[in-house]
């Protein structure tokens, strides 16, 4: 018995390290849930990215809870996980691990749909804030969810978020 125990808690070990890769945005589809995404097609992905950020202006106004991920409170991963989501493109929770996936950019090549991440915290030097950007003439503008005024349109030209910047990431 004992040794069937012993057994029995090595396989579950083995098992439990599965996979310690960082973990990629996933595409889902009808037929294949976790498929992931292997030819680019430039119009579906631009229906994609308008119908994405056309869902995320929906949560305009809506008040910041921690975690939230509906109109009744919305962080700011929570907003981005929940607009790429209606497109079943499966993003992690958290803005920190969405800063792995996807393609680094620069700021000059930001377009519509791709993604901003923000350093907040002057003691913590991570990611701790993301924002969807809507727009790109004149100057480029997200948004996002912040703890004092829920999910707002911000400007990348305001100082505070100008000095926050991190880095940009393109998911589609």
């Amino acid at each position: 018995m004992k040794r069937i125990l012993i057994y029995f808690l090595f396989i579950i070990t083995l098992i439990s390290c599965g996979s310690s890769s960082k973990k990629k945005a996933i595409i889902s589809s009808p037929k294949n849930k976790t498929a992931l995404k292997t030819k680019p097609d430039k119009d579906s992905d631009s229906q994609k990215i308008n119908s994405i950020v056309d869902y995320a202006k929906t949560f305009n106004g809506t008040r910041y809870k921690f975690g939230g991920t509906t109109k009744k409170g919305m962080d700011c991963s929570g907003l981005v996980y929940t607009s790429f989501k209606k497109e079943n493109i499966i993003l992690p929770r958290t803005s920190k691990t969405m800063a792995t996936q996807g393609a680094a950019i620069s700021l000059k090549k930001v377009t519509v749909g791709d993604l901003l991440f923000f350093k907040t915290n002057k003691r913590k030097n991570v990611i701790s804030h993301v924002g969807l950007v809507i727009e790109t003439k004149g100057s480029i503008k997200f948004i996002h969810s912040s703890t004092s005024k829920g999910v707002i349109v911000s400007s990348l030209d305001e100082t505070y978020w100008n000095k926050c910047f991190a880095l940009a990431r393109r998911i589609l």
